[in-house]
């Protein structure tokens, strides 16, 4: 049956990193298998975009979306106060349990997740 990986998180970003947010995730060349994982809400409120993700995946399919984070990544700032999309997500492996992965400076930095977090794969 393969081995499963759980994903949730968030990004954040302005109106036009958005609209390339979407580019990238949505983009015809993709793998469509887990892009309903994505969640983009139909109201964005005051300053900052919020772009979702939830999934349960094959662990085969993490390399690709950890591909598309660091697309979304370097998508460069759009405004004066030069913020770059960041964002957080939670990464549960069934075999070699949770890490956390930061969408910040150009990049994505993953680290083991606090053990905080470990309720939410019990």
């Amino acid at each position: 049956m393969g081995v499963f990986v759980r994903i949730r998180g968030w990004l954040e970003c302005d109106d036009q990193q958005l609209a390339q947010v979407k580019a990238i995730v949505c983009s015809e060349d993709q793998d469509r298998t887990y892009i309903g994982g994505w969640g983009f809400p139909a109201r964005q409120y005051n300053f900052t975009n919020w772009v979702f993700f939830g999934a349960e995946m094959r662990a085969v399919s993490i390399d690709w979306f950890r591909e598309q984070l660091l697309l979304v990544a370097r998508i460069p700032a759009s405004d004066d106060d030069n913020d770059l999309v960041t964002g957080l997500f939670l990464v549960s492996h069934e075999v070699e349990g949770m890490s956390e992965w930061q969408v910040r400076d150009g990049n994505v930095v993953t680290s083991r997740a606090n053990g905080q977090y470990q309720y939410l794969d019990e």
